[in-house]
């Protein structure tokens, strides 16, 4: 948006923000995801074969597959990330301070399938495509 397009209450608020820039504290940056998978990150389709570790707040992370599959202390996958409507005993089962986090996404990352193709399908084919494109 131009400031040309802008209302005047964007306008009014875009230079208190200026103003005020300088009184506040300084911005902090935080790394609140990781992917974690044993195919290279170059392959066509290496992201679906990825586990991310999300932040989730109070120092604990979800290890999250797929859009909607969320590892549980058990080692088991359950369907749905959100924690609304779980509770507290669902969220102790599937948040992870980021240590425990990494390591049970390592541990998963060689289990990945994706339309019944492994890991080693997938680096089998992305080395077929060297291989043919030279």
């Amino acid at each position: 948006m131009s400031d040309e397009q802008a209302p005047a209450w964007y306008l009014t608020a875009q230079q208190r923000a200026r103003n005020e820039a300088s009184d506040v504290p300084e911005a902090t940056v935080q790394a609140v995801e990781y992917t974690v998978s044993c195919v290279p990150e170059d392959d066509i389709d290496g992201h679906l074969f990825g586990i991310r570790v999300q932040y989730r707040g109070q120092g604990r992370y979800a290890v999250i597959r797929s859009a909607d599959m969320c590892l549980g202390t058990d080692g088991t996958w359950d369907y749905g990330v959100k924690e609304y409507d779980r509770g507290d005993a669902w969220l102790d089962a599937h948040r992870f301070d980021l240590d425990t986090a990494l390591r049970l996404a390592k541990a998963q990352a060689p289990l990945v399938t994706i339309n019944g193709h492994t890991v080693t399908d997938a680096i089998a084919m992305q080395q077929k495509r060297r291989e043919r494109d030279g």
